[in-house]
């Protein structure tokens, strides 16, 4: 029941009989929401400058100190509330997974090159998935987090906007950018990225889509539009393809039952298996030059002729956790005369990247918990009709997330939008599929209550 104060408490009794309360919903709740969100789609310093001539602007670089410090404050703060909240054992169970991904993850730090880096890294990164996996319990219920996502996605969006017209310079890419000037003319925003700003617009049309579902239907249809307008100008091309494919995709998801697994799985494996060969095999390149399409995938191709000759050398520790690109060892070893590719700020393939990282071991542990667990919660959600419109949020928001990840390096990207989002699809599947196993029937926040019938 609500108080007096401007928190909102909810009241409710323990086992025990102790009564306890949780600010579901009030107004600290949903500032922290808000704070979170904004941090992950603006940033601290959005509209960065294009001169400052780094790859890790452009891709994002998540070892600044007051970037830690601000992620570890956020972390703080949602799990503290986190522990008031009568569903937080849904949360807490889904630590699980990430309590032996992290594991293995520490043990790598023995074999990095940069064990110090690698360590600021690894927990910099828990922190980010301890925030996105709490966020969601914030909201009292599916309307308000409709409205506040909502309103961060319309900040974010018009902030992008903003940079295009008001400050161009900035807000698209020119020919007089320190990196990448070929990309000239096309619409980041207050993005680093072209193609940080194509995927993030991609999901703000899925939550576009939603709020329209939710009758929140100017602000759905204005996000929508804008972002969708954005895509188009960004020059995102795969994002652009692949966001009426997701669409399509996740509507035969919904509708085929036990196969999901094997649709989901079977075709990340088979554009994982024909992008890598292209790096190795001449037929391979041969067969898709002729049939009309970029054999390159715009020179990703070095990249993973690269990437694929490290793993061969530590296939089962990897190089520690983020601690092999844009590094001396790197730069300076034996292959930066040969390759233009030691320049790359990731391996443009987050499966390539999470065997860099930490070996096989550790990518057979990201894929059941990124793609295994999160079909399987999703097929339970289904099942049980947990609210459908929020689930198919969910889904393709996961679906894009694992697909642009074949081009992109995505997954433990741990400063902008994208990697962020994919978290909150990842969790909150996961709360979908457990929802209705929630014993407080008082409790109705995103994903913990059925949809009425």
């Amino acid at each position: 029941m609500a108080g007096s104060s401007p928190w909102r408490w909810e009241s409710l009794l323990s086992e025990s009989g102790v009564q306890t309360y949780t600010p579901q919903g009030g107004w600290l709740a949903i500032t922290l929401f808000v704070m979170i969100f904004c941090y992950f789609w603006i940033g601290l310093d959005p509209l960065p400058d294009p001169q400052a001539g780094s790859a890790l602007v452009a891709y994002g670089d998540s070892s600044n100190a007051f970037n830690q410090l601000v992620v570890l404050v956020m972390s703080v703060m949602v799990m503290s509330m986190l522990a008031l909240h009568p569903g937080r054992e849904l949360v807490l169970k889904a630590y699980v997974p990430l309590m032996i991904i992290f594991g293995w993850l520490a043990l790598t730090i023995l074999f990095s090159d940069t064990p110090d880096s690698a360590l600021r890294r690894t927990i910099y990164s828990v922190l980010v998935c301890l925030c996105a996996s709490a966020v969601l319990l914030l909201p009292r219920d599916n309307v308000q987090f409709a409205k506040l996502a909502g309103f961060c996605l319309l900040l974010a969006v018009g902030l992008s906007y903003f940079g295009v017209f008001v400050m161009p310079a900035r807000g698209v890419h020119q020919a007089t950018d320190a990196l990448e000037q070929a990309l000239a003319g096309d619409w980041r925003g207050h993005f680093g990225h072209k193609n940080v700003a194509a995927a993030a617009m991609v999901f703000a049309v899925f939550f576009g889509l939603y709020l329209l579902r939710m009758r929140l239907f100017w602000s759905g249809i204005l996000l929508t539009v804008l972002a969708g307008i954005f895509l188009l100008n960004s020059g995102g091309k795969t994002s652009a393809a692949m966001l009426p494919a997701v669409l399509v995709v996740v509507w035969i998801f919904e509708r085929i039952g036990i196969f999901r697994l094997l649709m989901v799985a079977g075709g990340l494996a088979l554009i994982n298996f024909v992008t890598l060969s292209v790096a190795v095999s001449p037929p391979i390149q041969a067969f898709l030059t002729g049939i009309g399409i970029d054999a390159t995938f715009t020179d990703r191709t070095s990249i993973w002729e690269l990437a694929l000759s490290a793993i061969a050398n530590r296939p089962w520790t990897g190089y520690g956790f983020q601690s092999f690109w844009q590094t001396d060892a790197l730069f300076y070893g034996g292959q930066s005369a040969s390759t233009w590719a030691v320049t790359a700020a990731n391996a443009h393939n987050a499966y390539l990247d999470q065997l860099i990282n930490g070996g096989w071991p550790f990518l057979i542990l990201v894929v059941t918990w990124i793609v295994i667990l999160p079909c399987i919660h999703a097929s339970v959600a289904m099942a049980r009709a947990t609210d459908p419109d929020l689930t198919r949020l969910y889904v393709r928001i996961w679906m894009f997330g694992l697909f642009s990840s074949c081009f992109e390096s995505t997954f433990f990207g741990n400063s902008g939008p994208l990697w962020f989002t994919m978290l909150i699809a990842v969790f909150g599947l996961r709360l979908q599929a457990y929802a209705n196993l929630v014993e407080n029937p008082e409790v109705d926040v995103p994903g913990l209550r059925p949809a009425p019938s």
